[in-house]
C-alpha cells in the first residue's frame, strides 16, 4: 500500500521534531508514504526515510496552498501510475485535516478515483472554533462538505466521533478512533534532565504551560489569572513552553500586567526537556477553548 498525505505541519521538515519521527513510524507500515506539506517559500523536498518523501507547495501565499498541493499530487500520482497496476486499490489519500487540507486531497481523489481519508485533530464543532475567525467559518462549511463524501474519517478520540455521528450522515464504519501515540512507559521512566526549580530558583511554586501559542489555546487567561495569584503568592511562576503567532501579544500582555519577573516564555523544547518539566512542576494548566484529543493532559 502507498499513501499520498497532505498535511499543514512544517515540524516534518525539522529533524529530531516528534511529528517527524512519527512519520517515520507511519513510514514502516505502507510501501511508500509521500507527504505535501503547505509551506511558503523557501523550503526544499526532503527524504526523510528510504521510503518517505516529503514535498513543500513553496506557495506564494496561503491562497496558493490547495492549488500548489494539488499541483504537486498530480504529479506524484502520475509517477506513482508507473510503478502501481492498480492505482484505486493501492493508493489512498490521507489528509491531515477537512479544511485546506481535506479539499486538496478530494480534489485529486476527483480526478483520479482514489480513496479519501480525513483526519479530524480539532473540535471544530466547538461554538469557539466558529468564533475565533471567519476563515474558521468557512472551515465548518468545508468540512461539512467534504466528511460525508470521505471514504474513512479517522478522529483522535470517542468524543469527536461521537460529535461527527450526531451532526453528519456518515456509516459507523467508516469512523475510526485512532488516537495520537503517548509512550507512557517513557515519560514515567525518563530520568530528570532539567529541573524547573533549579532553572528557576526565584520561584517557590511553578506553574506549567505545554502548548502551541495561539488564540484557541487561551493562554491570556492564564496571564490574567496570574495577576491574581501573585497578590497572594508573589513567588509564583509561569512557566510556558511553546510557540506561535500570538507570543508577541502574550508577551506584550504580560508587560503590561507588570509580570515579567513572573511569567517565562521558554520556547519550544525536546520532548525530555518536557517530560523533565512535568515532573519538576507544581501545577499543570490547560486553559484551550477547545481540544480535539489534549495530548498534553494524557502526558
Amino acid at each position: 500500500m502507498k499513501v499520498l498525505m497532505i498535511s499543514t505541519d512544517k515540524k516534518i521538515f525539522e529533524d529530531g521534531s516528534d511529528v517527524r519521527d512519527r512519520m517515520i513510524e507511519y513510514g514502516k507500515l505502507f510501501d511508500e508514504l509521500n507527504i505535501i506539506i503547505f509551506t511558503p517559500r523557501g523550503f526544499k523536498m526532503k527524504q526523510i526515510a528510504e521510503n518517505i518523501s516529503v514535498y513543500p507547495t513553496n506557495s506564494q501565499n496561503r491562497f496558493f496552498y490547495v492549488f500548489d498541493a494539488v499541483k504537486i499530487g498530480k504529479q506524484i500520482i502520475k509517477n506513482l501510475k508507473l510503478k502501481i497496476k492498480n492505482l484505486q486499490n493501492d493508493l489512498i489519500i490521507s489528509c491531515q485535516d477537512p479544511f485546506e487540507a481535506g479539499f486538496s486531497g478530494w480534489l485529486l481523489t476527483r480526478k483520479f478515483k482514489i480513496k479519501l481519508q480525513l483526519q479530524i485533530h480539532t473540535d471544530f464543532l466547538s461554538p469557539y472554533f466558529k468564533k475565533e475567525s471567519i476563515l474558521n467559518r468557512i472551515r465548518v462549511l468545508m468540512a461539512r462538505f467534504l466528511i460525508p463524501r470521505a471514504d474513512c474519517v479517522r478522529v483522535v478520540s470517542k468524543r469527536i466521533k461521537n460529535l461527527v455521528s450526531s451532526k453528519f450522515k456518515i456509516q459507523d464504519s467508516k469512523l475510526q478512533i485512532l488516537p495520537i501515540f503517548v509512550d507512557i512507559e517513557k515519560i514515567k521512566n525518563t530520568i530528570v534532565t532539567v529541573n524547573l526549580r533549579k532553572k528557576y530558583p526565584q520561584f517557590e511554586k511553578i506553574i506549567l504551560m505545554v502548548s502551541r501559542l495561539e488564540k484557541e489555546k487561551n493562554i491570556s487567561l492564564a496571564i490574567s489569572a496570574m495577576k491574581e495569584v501573585i497578590k497572594k503568592h508573589p513567588k509564583t511562576g509561569l512557566v510556558i513552553v511553546g510557540e506561535g503567532s500570538a507570543r508577541k501579544n502574550l508577551k506584550s500582555r504580560v508587560s503590561a500586567f507588570k509580570l515579567d519577573g513572573n511569567v517565562i516564555f521558554d520556547g519550544w523544547q525536546n520532548k525530555e526537556t518536557i517530560f523533565s518539566y512535568y515532573k519538576t512542576a507544581d501545577l499543570f494548566l490547560i486553559t484551550s477553548y477547545y481540544e480535539g484529543y489534549g495530548m498534553t493532559i494524557i502526558e
